[in-house]
């Protein structure tokens, strides 16, 4: 991977991708029963050629990120 300024980069695994309409969903298995999910466009997955197994990175900007209880 290139680098980026995220400082929130987790790698793993493809664990899955399950294509909708206009956006899919790509679960990442970064190890110890955690699974990252990530809803990209259909054309992202098409143009990096994302396949269950690929390793892949989880790259997080905080701006982006929800937390509730």
């Amino acid at each position: 991977m290139k680098k980026l300024s995220a400082r929130n980069q987790l790698k793993g695994t493809i664990a899955e991708v399950k294509k909708g309409v206009t956006t899919s969903h790509v679960r990442i298995d970064i190890g110890n029963g955690i699974v990252i999910t990530a809803a990209i466009t259909n054309d992202a997955v098409a143009d990096l050629n994302l396949k269950n197994g690929d390793e892949a990175w989880a790259v997080i900007k905080a701006s982006d990120v929800m937390v509730g209880v």
